[in-house]
């Protein structure tokens, strides 16, 4: 069954699209960043997302969040906050005004592999988009991914 079978609706047609163009791009990023970085994906989501939190209020992100960001289950996220802990690229500390929290920091090593791992991301973003624009299913969603106006 493809994107554009007709015993599918409109919806489902797009969803199947969506998901397929979701995947293409996923698998190609995960292959470019496991070769020349030793990084999954959700690692380099994780490392990403972290990376972008200040000291300032609402600045840390709570598990919750975190696992939001990165579409895992807290467990998930937990897991694989822990797998990038042991391997020195985060760091985990108690909250100074609730004890109960637990921040999560990207450490300097852990900057310094998502700083060399952002150019490959880029450019395996740009192949698997380039690659999907030749498939007539995927082509208008590239367009629509492509015309995303850049967050301020």
């Amino acid at each position: 069954m493809t994107a554009t079978d007709p015993a599918l609706t409109a919806l489902a047609q797009g969803w199947c699209a969506l998901s397929l163009l979701h995947g293409r791009i996923e698998t190609h990023i995960e292959r470019a960043l496991q070769a020349e970085h030793d990084l999954s994906v959700r690692e380099y989501s994780l490392l990403d997302v972290l990376s972008r939190q200040h000291d300032g209020e609402g600045g840390h992100l709570q598990m919750k969040q975190v696992a939001n960001a990165v579409v895992l289950s807290q467990s998930a996220t937990t897991r694989l906050v822990t797998r990038l802990e042991d391997r020195g690229l985060l760091s985990r500390y108690l909250c100074p005004t609730d004890r109960r929290g637990i921040y999560t920091d990207v450490t300097e090593a852990g900057l310094e592999l998502l700083q060399e791992a952002r150019p490959t991301n880029e450019a395996a973003l740009r192949e698997a988009l380039d690659e999907a624009a030749k498939n007539p299913e995927l082509a208008p969603l590239v367009r629509a991914v492509e015309s995303l106006p850049t967050p301020a």
